[in-house]
């Protein structure tokens, strides 16, 4: 079976506006896997290594100090091309432009205050995996009941 492993941080403002059970819900709905899940003050260390790629950029301070404003959940999910399904339900960054029945489209107003984050590859999901779900007992391994109707096994994960 080919799954794909992915990172999902829901935003200290996706917990302001309790938006987390209705976030992971849609992922659960959709057919993805839960594999790990922790919710917790981050240290800005973690955010700033998370976010490393942005360090030269003019939002870089206002983005790691938003997302050590508050509570992040961190979601390990899994699933046949995960990294693409989830950054799709996402939607565009610019929430007012996020199509409708993403994430952003449906619950979100804002560019900067975008509820939620996903790797946008396999080498970034990798890295934010490791740095968020670091130690092996952060994730799971384990079989849904009902992965015959997620998928075709035959066709699709054979």
């Amino acid at each position: 079976m080919s799954m794909e492993r992915t990172l999902v941080l829901l935003k200290p403002d996706a917990l302001q506006r309790g938006l987390v059970g209705e976030i992971i819900s849609r992922f659960e709905k959709k057919g993805l896997k839960l594999v790990g899940l922790k919710m917790r003050n981050f240290p800005k260390d973690l955010l700033e290594k998370h976010y490393a790629v942005h360090k030269e950029r003019p939002f870089y301070p206002t983005l790691v100090g938003f997302m050590s404003s508050g509570p992040v959940v961190a979601i390990a999910l899994e699933g046949k091309d995960a990294i693409e399904v989830v950054r799709k339900m996402m939607g565009k960054t610019n929430s007012r432009q996020a199509e409708p029945g993403t994430i952003r489209g449906d619950l979100g107003m804002s560019f900067s205050n975008n509820l939620v984050h996903g790797s946008d590859g396999p080498e970034s999901a990798k890295f934010e995996l490791d740095l968020w779900f670091g130690d092996a007992a952060d994730r799971c391994t384990w079989d849904p009941a009902d992965l015959g109707w997620r998928y075709s096994i035959k066709e699709e994960l054979s």
